[in-house]
């Protein structure tokens, strides 16, 4: 379910006071835990470091991401591949015939 339009989107108060004191374009990462918020346009142009439950994403946040919320662009969930040994096994032989075409 969808945000009330009459309440307007959610961004955390202390991420906008964090904007505010910063000037748009600096380096500088602005670390959060706020998953939740909406980018607004008076994000762009920051570089955020969203929180995953391990450590922080630093995400450069565009006019595409309007609309958008933060915790999008920092998955937490690591994929890690399927078939094990055989599986390596086969991208190494896969790998060793690319080289020799390519030579």
């Amino acid at each position: 379910m969808t945000r009330s339009a009459k309440k307007g989107p959610y961004v955390d108060p202390k991420l906008l006071k964090k904007i505010s004191r910063l000037e748009r374009g600096s380096k500088t990462v602005i670390k959060t835990w706020s998953r939740n918020s909406q980018i607004s346009p008076e994000m762009i142009g920051f570089t955020f470091g969203v929180h995953n439950g391990k450590d922080f994403i630093p995400v450069m946040i565009t006019e595409d991401m309007v609309g958008y919320r933060l915790g999008e662009f920092s998955p937490t969930r690591k994929f890690v591949r399927h078939g094990g040994k055989m599986q390596r096994e086969l991208e190494q032989k896969a790998a060793t015939t690319a080289k020799g075409e390519g030579a």
